[in-house]
């Protein structure tokens, strides 16, 4: 993967997402092609904290149909990141 911002999509927030975050274990949605490895540099990179561990889950697409037409969601993967004790939290809201 060539771009850091193109290997991490977007942050998750949902309610168990925010629990975690006390534990200092953040949520993102990330390139399905991208590896633990990549994920781990593309957040130091961006947020300039140190990553402890990286888990990962593959979704596949779900089957849909609409009327006659027939297909799949797009699949997607999500990244769980825990931070070293000694790095700084991340802002995802601005003045929060």
């Amino acid at each position: 993967m060539a771009n850091a911002r193109d290997i991490i999509k977007r942050p998750v927030i949902t309610e168990r997402s925010a629990d975690l975050m006390v534990d200092k274990k953040y949520t993102f949605e990330v390139e399905p092609k991208a590896n633990k490895i990549e994920i781990k540099n593309a957040i130091e990179e961006i947020f300039d904290v140190e990553v402890k561990n990286v888990n990962t889950m593959n979704y596949k697409g779900k089957f849909k149909r609409f009327g006659r037409y027939t297909g799949y969601t797009r699949k997607r993967k999500k990244a769980i990141v825990e931070l070293t004790e000694d790095s700084q939290e991340l802002e995802f809201f601005e003045g929060a």
